[in-house]
């Protein structure tokens, strides 16, 4: 494995957008902007395979108070227990709640219990957020 060089032609506007982007996002150069929009690429790529091993991260909101909706999502979690790594959970206020469950296992299958955690009645808001173990992408 070896570093390679390439060249690539931009719209010299095209080209003063991307840096001031990747100024504002703290890269030092480009090579290392364009190294990163390579590995998100290959990422989503992983995940749409849908049976490769990967991990995320499943960010829910919801308000304590609502009747059966903790029991609800802690036995989901429990369904799901061979994916579920960990969980965070933090009292947001006095009703609210914001659990981080950090999954790992088949792109398909983390998706469908994402799903069905952020489609649970009483779920106010929740993302999926991708990533990679990195065996993939190196």
């Amino acid at each position: 494995m070896g570093i390679k060089r390439f060249g690539v032609s931009l719209d010299s506007s095209l080209l003063e957008n991307f840096d001031n982007l990747i100024s504002k996002k703290g890269y030092v150069n480009r090579s290392e902007a364009i190294r990163d929009l390579i590995r998100d690429s290959l990422v989503k790529e992983e995940w749409e395979h849908g049976n490769r091993e990967t991990v995320g991260s499943i960010s829910i909101v919801y308000s304590h108070d609502r009747r059966e909706l903790t029991d609800t999502l802690t036995d989901l979690q429990h369904h799901f227990s061979k994916a579920i790594v960990s969980s965070l959970h933090v009292h947001l206020d006095a009703h609210n709640c914001l659990e981080i469950i950090v999954v790992k296992g088949k792109g398909a299958e983390i998706k469908n219990i994402a799903d069905r955690l952020i489609g649970t009645k009483g779920v106010i808001h929740g993302k999926l957020s991708l990533t990679t173990t990195g065996k993939q992408i190196r």
